[in-house]
């Protein structure tokens, strides 16, 4: 029987080196963005009081009353940068938006409604997450995590085939790595009926289902490490087990649908 998967505690209070991070950035957000903004949730280890200085991100959602124009888009970005020069031990800003009526839509339910519901915290504004109850592993949620990794693993090669810049090369590879291994843990996630909090959990519950995998998973995990590898070598991780994990995913959805 399926059973509804956990929400993030809500009651402890967040780490102290990073309380200040997020009143800074609740502040700035209020301010730049005015009655365009209508609430601000944050998500990753900050939200889990599991981030480490120097080591994590600071992941923040923007619900917005209306689109951005191009000013305020400026204004975001402006506050992005001010964040990560103020607080250098966040090792990078990320802040994602959406317009609300995009949110609420049904056809938003298993992407902005699972998202609110399971991986965020609301520190501003009306709790959209209040709007919906608690989603079980499934498959229309495993699809809905998962994106478009096809389209994601082809702009990632090239980026990474242009690039010529050691720390670019870098944060490609540690990028589409992390987004394999939440892909991989996508398409067990409905076998497994958890939620993973890390790619480290997306890894162990992956490799129940795959074992004959794990050299793939110890190789992303060398991206994911920065550490710098040959080009060919990143290429072909994308190309080969990237390749895997599209066509799996497509087999996967062709038996359940």
């Amino acid at each position: 029987m399926a059973r509804a998967l956990p929400v993030l505690d809500g009651g402890t209070p967040f780490q102290q080196d990073y309380l200040p991070v997020l009143l800074d950035a609740v502040k700035q957000l209020r301010a730049g963005l005015g009655k365009t903004l209508h609430s601000i949730y944050v998500h990753g280890s900050v939200a889990r009081r599991q981030a480490t200085p120097d080591k994590s991100d600071l992941n923040l959602t923007v619900i917005l009353n209306r689109p951005l124009n191009t000013s305020e888009q400026s204004v975001l970005n402006s506050i992005r940068w001010r964040i990560s020069s103020r607080y250098p031990f966040v090792t990078a800003v990320e802040i994602k938006s959406a317009v609300i009526d995009d949110v609420l839509s049904l056809e938003s339910i298993f992407t902005w409604g699972f998202w609110l519901k399971h991986c965020c915290l609301c520190l501003f504004g009306d709790d959209l997450s209040t709007r919906f109850g608690c989603f079980e592993a499934s498959w229309d949620i495993a699809k809905a995590l998962n994106g478009d990794i096809k389209t994601e693993l082809d702009d990632y090669k090239k980026k990474i085939m242009a690039t010529k810049v050691v720390k670019n090369y870098l944060d490609y590879c540690e990028y589409i790595a992390r987004k394999m291994l939440w892909s991989c843990f996508s398409l067990v996630m409905h076998r497994e009926q958890t939620l993973a909090l890390s790619i480290e959990e997306c890894a162990d519950i992956f490799l129940k289902y795959y074992p004959d995998r794990e050299q793939e998973i110890e190789r992303l995990f060398i991206l994911v490490s920065r550490t710098q590898v040959p080009k060919k070598a990143s290429l072909f991780m994308i190309e080969s087990f990237g390749g895997w994990i599209v066509s799996e995913f497509e087999r996967i959805d062709r038996k359940i649908g």
